[in-house]
């Protein structure tokens, strides 16, 4: 499947959001333990990180994808897509 430029951000802002919520969690349940997290935190914990890692992966594989059809270097388009995901989104502030 070909992706746009723009949908290779917005998938990028979408994996930057997920492990947000990553961090988030962790750092309001504390540190990752066995013993220290009850059965829901943990899995709280295990779906956001299953998401953070699927979308990731995904941002990944289009960079990837886009760069090869466009005889691009991989590593120049990520950090332009990485630079341009960190920026609010046009029309917002």
């Amino acid at each position: 499947m070909a992706h746009t430029f723009d949908e290779l951000v917005e998938k990028q802002r979408a994996a930057n959001e997920a492990h947000a919520r990553v961090l988030e969690l962790r750092d309001a349940f504390g540190a990752p333990t066995a013993s220290a997290w009850a059965d829901e935190q943990h899995g709280t914990y295990e779906t956001a990180w299953r998401a953070w890692r699927d979308l990731a992966r995904e941002a990944q594989a289009s960079v990837t994808e886009y760069a090869k059809s466009e005889g691009k270097p991989r590593n120049e388009v990520e950090a332009e897509v990485k630079k341009i995901a960190q920026e609010p989104p046009t029309g917002e502030a």
